[in-house]
């Protein structure tokens, strides 16, 4: 192992709780041995994600001593030279701030032994010439195990898979033992036609049981707690209905603007990025039926009956935005890589009704946007309203809805807004918040969310990924508006900084509804 030089010496004590010696939470064991190869390990997702959540991993005990990792790029590089690149990288990730890998030093034991573990290899993504390279060095891999990551732009999804098949290094062992699985990133496709060639061209090559299809927003605790609050409370299931809910939002809202992926963003917008992943992964942890188990395919049998059950969405039911000079800053058109007359939209809004028992006549609202007014992943549930008779002779004028939010970023917890009677001596009502934030019972580590997948991908664990059939579905529901029969949507503009545009204010009016404000997060901003 080659220990970057401006690495701190190893005897150096560990980051706040972490322990220099890695410990197995209770309850849980280390992966299988296998080898972990990396397409794309030169990459912005390998350094931002993967290699913080494989050192956050390893710092728990989680990865088996024989676990090894490759990772193949284009370009000669020493082994060494990419392990001090990742290293300052983490650096960065864990002096910063804002990061959710902030921690205040990194376990230079962790460190070290996750090191010693990776190799770089040279390699063209679609030349024979790499993968017959890679079988010769698979050919004493730790138990046969091994996960092939491809954390690479989607164009080289099919051929890496169609070379990975082709070299014979999917063939799984014929007594069960040796495993081999294939983790893919989104987008997977962009529409329906594209999902569906996409997953007829990897399952021509791989089996489905082998294919985790990832989405990093399933692995955030937090996204994970969501069946815990409803399952594990008789407090929350029984009104988790038509019958007691009003209305669902489901918000993505950013700060920042595309920030220099102009060129990607103008072949994504919005919509494409967020609503049929994202957003619908959050949906379906919301609106499922209970699982009989936490058994993988009991609980993706459940949210596939929920995208089954999803109305198509009309483009009536949605609103694009684009975000314009205000008081955060200049307008999308100025970005980077933008084309002046750029009709992409940085903002999407959507009604959505899920046509089942359970969610019959409840409007699910989703709204994902750039350049907003606040940082905010969150899932607000909002009560019908009681009968008024009662106050109608009191100063009472209005009473406030009862919401329940689970709080997914920046900040993570619940809380609920319900009525009390105000002080004083005539009936007068005040609104009122109960709220629980993490920090306040758990101790909380430096986590990027991909944690829990990498982890479980090795267990063969596929609870929290995405079947074929999801994908396909999740796609058909918008399909009416990625491919509109009359005119494309209008871009309605929003100023930078704002709340979105007025128009998805209009959307949720024509049902009564409103958006939750999107004000400052005094947590989050504490956190600075």
């Amino acid at each position: 192992m080659s220990t970057p030089s401006n690495a701190p010496d190893s005897s150096s004590s560990s980051a706040g709780a972490q322990s220099s010696t890695p410990v197995v939470p209770a309850g849980k064991h280390p992966a299988p041995p296998c080898t972990l190869v990396i397409f794309g390990a030169g990459g912005d997702l390998t350094k931002r994600l993967l290699m913080p959540a494989l050192y956050n991993l390893t710092v728990d005990g989680l990865l088996d001593p024989q676990m090894k990792i490759i990772g193949v790029n284009h370009g000669q590089v020493e082994t060494s030279a990419w392990r001090d690149d990742l290293y300052k990288a983490l650096q960065q990730f864990a002096a910063d701030k804002a990061s959710t890998f902030h921690t205040s030093k990194l376990d230079d034991k962790a460190w070290s032994s996750l090191a010693q573990r990776l190799e770089y290899m040279a390699g063209e993504f679609e030349s024979d010439d790499t993968f017959s390279a890679l079988k010769q060095k698979l050919e004493n891999t730790p138990g046969g195990n091994v996960v092939f990551y491809l954390a690479v732009s989607s164009r080289f999804f099919k051929p890496i898979v169609e070379h990975l098949g082709k070299a014979g290094l999917l063939k799984e062992g014929d007594d069960g033992k040796g495993f081999r699985r294939i983790v893919i990133e989104k987008p997977f496709g962009t529409d329906l036609a594209s999902a569906r060639d996409l997953n007829e061209h990897i399952l021509s090559n791989a089996k489905e049981e082998q294919v985790y299809r990832i989405d990093h927003f399933l692995g955030k605790d937090t996204v994970q707690s969501i069946m815990a609050v409803r399952f594990a409370n008789a407090l929350f299931e029984p009104i988790w209905r038509r019958e007691y809910i009003d209305c669902v939002q489901i918000t993505a809202s950013e700060t920042i603007g595309v920030e220099g992926r102009g060129s990607f963003y103008e072949q994504t917008g919005a919509f494409r990025d967020m609503l049929p992943n994202h957003l619908f992964q959050l949906l379906g942890m919301v609106a499922m039926e209970p699982p009989n188990s936490f058994d993988a395919e009991a609980v993706r049998d459940k949210k596939a009956d929920i995208f089954d059950a999803i109305q198509p969405v009309k483009p009536d039911d949605v609103v694009f935005g684009q975000y314009e000079k205000g008081p955060a800053g200049p307008g999308y058109r100025q970005e980077p890589d933008v084309a002046p007359d750029s009709q992409t939209e940085t903002y999407a809004a959507a009604r959505v009704l899920v046509e089942n028992w359970r969610w019959s006549g409840v409007p699910f609202y989703l709204r994902t946007g750039k350049r907003l007014a606040a940082r905010r992943t969150e899932i607000s549930v909002q009560l019908k309203t009681v009968p008024f008779r009662l106050f109608r002779d009191t100063p009472v004028n209005a009473l406030t809805p009862n919401v329940l939010t689970l709080r997914i970023d920046p900040t993570h917890g619940t809380s609920f807004d319900f009525n009390v009677k105000a002080p004083g001596p005539i009936m007068q009502m005040g609104a009122v918040q109960s709220s629980f934030n993490y920090g306040d019972f758990f101790d909380e580590q430096p986590n990027v969310g991909y944690e829990t997948l990498l982890y479980d991908c090795m267990l063969g664990d596929e609870t929290l990924f995405q079947r074929a059939d999801s994908i396909e579905t999740s796609w058909a529901a918008v399909d009416d508006v990625l491919h509109p029969k009359g005119s494309p949507l209008p871009v309605h503009g929003y100023p930078a900084g704002s709340q979105g545009p007025a128009e998805a204010d209009a959307l949720l009016a024509r049902n009564g509804h409103a958006w939750r404000p999107l004000s400052k997060d005094k947590d989050a901003d504490a956190k600075k």
